[in-house]
């Protein structure tokens, strides 16, 4: 009733899942990591324990072959399971039992695997290792767009209906305190993987601070923020065009309110798109 990838890229630290399923909040139920140990996915008649357990087995040294096997063995219902694993190195495996409802199945490959049940066909897998490979930029996007090629593939044979992000980095949580980087969610939504890409950047412009270019603090954008500072009510500075610390303090003042603090600098530098923001919602300030 779903499909998957998980991959890891071990040089920058990440480790994550994406997934879609004719199914409501499926993650709540498939995606596990841990930042510096690896990932899993569980599905079809998923076994949940297999994420906490897979991650136990991987943080104590096992790799992702040998800790899911180890599952596996243990698990009376494994025929009705399937699940991917990716280890700390990046070494994957994936799992579909015999009793999996067709067109079930999974490949592993270069720091990932990709797996499906329910599916249209096998292209749906072979787009999701394709995109994954091809793709370009952190393992974030990667996973996005396997996950987009998969369901242009056909995807869950029953439907659309809900879809997951999940990527872990250590410290890569809100304020560093704790390991999710992006964790986006769409549990029910006729078109669940677009609407998912669309939170995802949603997600990426508030809080990972990728792409995001820098305005140099002129003193003629210095004195248009302070001009709308003042509008808002978090600024009673003199209006100087001065990058200083009344005006410092304004800008922390208000991006907080705005879940922007991660735009914050300490240079002489301004956030392009905390400057967008203030602007937008000051729209009379001229």
């Amino acid at each position: 009733m779903t499909f998957s990838i998980v991959a890891a890229d071990p040089e920058k630290g990440d480790w994550g899942v994406a997934v879609a399923s004719k199914f409501p909040a499926v993650g709540a139920v498939v995606p596990s990591a841990k930042a510096g140990v690896g990932a899993v996915a569980t599905q079809a008649w998923a076994n949940t324990s297999f994420g906490p357990d897979g991650l136990a087995l991987m943080g104590s040294g096992a790799g992702a072959q040998e800790a899911l096997d180890q599952l596996v063995a243990a698990d009376e219902g494994s025929e009705d399971r399937q699940v991917g694993f990716v280890d700390a190195t990046g070494r994957a495996a994936t799992f579909t039992g015999s009793k999996c409802m067709d067109w079930a199945g999974g490949l592993a490959g270069e720091r990932f695997a990709a797996q499906g049940n329910i599916l249209v066909g096998a292209g749906v897998v072979g787009e999701l290792a394709r995109a994954f490979t091809e793709a370009e930029g952190d393992l974030c996007d990667r996973l996005l767009a396997a996950l987009l090629a998969g369901d242009a593939a056909g995807g869950d044979r029953r439907g659309r209906q809900s879809a997951a992000l999940l990527v872990v980095r250590e410290g890569g949580g809100y304020e560093g305190r704790n390991d999710r980087y992006v964790d986006v969610r769409v549990d029910d939504h006729p078109d669940a993987p677009k609407e998912l890409a669309r939170l995802f950047q949603v997600w990426d412009d508030t809080m990972l601070v990728r792409n995001d270019p820098l305005l140099a603090a002129t003193p003629e954008l210095v004195l248009d923020l302070q001009r709308r500072l003042a509008a808002l009510g978090v600024f009673a500075g003199a209006q100087s065009g001065a990058l200083d610390l009344a005006t410092r303090a304004a800008l922390e003042e208000w991006a907080g309110e705005y879940n922007l603090e991660g735009r914050l600098r300490d240079d002489d530098q301004l956030s392009q798109l905390l400057v967008r923001e203030i602007r937008d919602v000051t729209p009379e300030v001229r």
